[in-house]
């Protein structure tokens, strides 16, 4: 799935090329790729038809596009394939096209979704007076956002009586933070990931939210994490920041602070990845 600077990096190319535009018609050529909008793909678009777009906005994970002139919002499923492009209106359908929007302008280029494996989509939304698509209102803050409280964060961390890496993956404590860069602020921060939330204390709590924002910035200044073809901005590109990790996908491979070989565990149906000597495992109670 992709993880907040991946989305983000979606969301600046949506802003550039397609917020204040007006649609002119959708087409959706696939009945999943609308399956969240009940009413159906002919509904879906004759809503969204002589509207304009807003400012593309994104909250952890989820990226919307408001309707300037409506309380309603484009919500994106992109799920574990799909893609939003911005492409010439002359260029070949992608073999995956599952929804074709056109613009009412000369600028010459249309938003496809693409979805290979369709589990993502878009549907539409009324949005909450905070102006969030109602159905992700229980997403918590990023801590990218400007306004994400790390006091309130550090308290909730300690009263959640978990671990420090199923904390940081519960979208409703902390969003936008998935499976590869909580394994990297954890590297970072020399952290086990089964490490107990309850013995956070606030510098350490503080520390690592520095690590987990460090690893986004410098995830988005290279486009993101592309693993295959599949994750890609709004021109088709793959980030590069799968070159820079320290921890992911690097079992077996020395760790570049100490030396030693990183090691994968089965976690949750998906794997942690560390250091076995800079992230010791927490001590059991005898």
């Amino acid at each position: 799935m992709p993880e907040l600077p991946e989305v983000e990096v979606v969301r600046r190319g949506l802003e550039r090329w397609v917020s204040g535009r007006v649609v002119a018609d959708v087409q959706v050529l696939h009945p999943r790729a609308v399956r969240r909008h009940l009413a159906g793909g002919v509904d879906f678009g004759d809503r969204l038809t002589g509207h304009r777009i807003g400012l593309a906005q994104r909250r952890g994970k989820y990226l919307w596009l408001p309707l300037a002139d409506s309380a309603q919002s484009v919500l994106a499923h992109l799920g574990m394939s799909g893609q939003l492009l911005v492409q010439p209106q002359e260029a070949p359908d992608e073999k995956h096209l599952r929804i074709r929007m056109r613009f009412a302008d000369e600028q010459g280029t249309e938003l496809r979704f693409v979805d290979q494996r369709t589990f993502g989509g878009l549907s539409l939304h009324d949005n909450t007076p905070d102006g969030l698509p109602d159905v992700i209102a229980h997403i918590a803050r990023d801590p990218m956002d400007s306004a994400f409280d790390d006091a309130a964060f550090h308290l909730a961390l300690r009263r959640r009586r978990t671990t420090i890496k199923r904390a940081l993956l519960d979208q409703s404590l902390i969003s936008g933070v998935g499976n590869i860069y909580a394994d990297e602020a954890l590297w970072r921060a020399k952290l086990h990931y089964e490490r107990p939330t309850g013995t956070f204390t606030r510098p350490r709590t503080a520390e690592l939210l520095g690590h987990v924002r460090d690893v986004m910035n410098a995830a988005l200044a290279v486009g993101g994490t592309s693993f295959d073809s599949l994750y890609v901005n709004v021109n088709g590109e793959s980030g590069y920041f799968d070159r820079s990790l320290d921890a992911y996908g690097r079992e077996n491979e020395p760790c570049r602070r100490c030396g030693a070989a990183i090691r994968r565990r089965p976690w949750m149906n998906r794997s942690s990845y560390f250091c076995p000597r800079c992230q010791r495992p927490p001590r059991v109670a005898s």
